[in-house]
């Protein structure tokens, strides 16, 4: 399944990191924090695919779901992710 990170890599194989902070209004580490932990929030990784032309529902899924505990439902729903992305 993709990752948030892989959707930040091709942002930045488009144009440098400054350019997407102040392209988004982001703060000057958001992008940073992001790599940090693993993971974009929902609503970067939602403007990020929107500006690359991507899924933007798709992303800002895949966002909340890595963002989320592991657990069960966290499980099931990543399941039911990768079968409806495969398609």
């Amino acid at each position: 399944m993709p990752n948030t990170l892989e959707l930040l890599a091709k942002a930045e194989s488009v144009k440098p990191m400054p350019e997407w902070v102040r392209e988004l209004n982001l703060s000057r580490n958001a992008l940073n924090t992001a790599r940090a932990r693993g993971h974009l929030s929902p609503a970067i990784a939602g403007s990020i695919a929107e500006k690359l032309g991507e899924n933007v529902d798709k992303w800002i899924v895949i966002a909340a779901l890595e963002s989320e505990k592991e657990s069960a439902c966290k499980q099931r729903m990543l399941k039911r992710l990768a079968k409806v992305t495969s398609v």
